[in-house]
C-alpha cells in the first residue's frame, strides 16, 4: 500500500547509524572541549597579566570562584568520629600516589580496593 501524499514512509536508522551519528558527535565535542580548554587557558594568563580581551558581545573576566571545604581534623574535634567517617571519601589518585611515593604499601592497597561494574557506551577504532 503506498501513502497518497506521495511520501516515502519514514523508516528509523538502524544501528550502524547510530552508532556512525553518535561517533561523529563524541569525535566532535571531545576536539571542541580540549580546544576550548586550550583557549581558555591562554585568555586566563592573558587576562591575569593585565590584558583585556573583548569582541562585539563579549567581554572575558577572570573571577574568583570559591569552593568550601571542611579540614577532617578539625570536622572531626567538632562533630566527632563517627559524624567525619560518614561524610569521608578517600581520592583514589592521592592514594595511587601516596603508594608510588612510598608512604602506603601498594599491595595493602589494591587488596582495599573495591572495583564496581557499570555500563559505558565508548568506541573502539577498528584500526589499529
Amino acid at each position: 500500500m503506498t501513502d497518497p501524499s506521495g511520501e516515502l514512509p519514514h523508516q528509523e536508522p538502524g544501528l550502524e547509524e547510530l552508532l556512525e551519528r553518535y561517533a561523529m558527535l563524541r569525535d566532535t565535542i571531545q576536539g571542541l572541549e580540549a580546544e576550548r580548554e586550550a583557549l581558555g587557558a591562554q585568555l586566563k594568563a592573558a587576562l591575569a597579566s593585565g590584558e583585556r580581551a573583548e569582541t562585539e558581545l563579549y567581554r572575558a573576566v577572570l573571577k574568583v570562584s570559591r569552593r568550601v571545604e571542611y579540614p577532617l581534623e578539625r570536622f572531626r574535634e567538632v562533630f566527632g568520629d563517627a559524624a567525619a567517617l560518614e561524610v569521608a571519601t578517600v581520592d583514589r589518585k592521592k592514594a595511587d600516589a601516596l603508594a608510588g611515593a612510598g608512604d602506603l604499601d601498594p599491595e595493602r592497597l589494591r587488596e582495599l580496593g573495591v572495583v564496581r561494574e557499570i555500563q559505558v557506551l565508548t568506541l573502539q577504532p577498528k584500526t589499529r
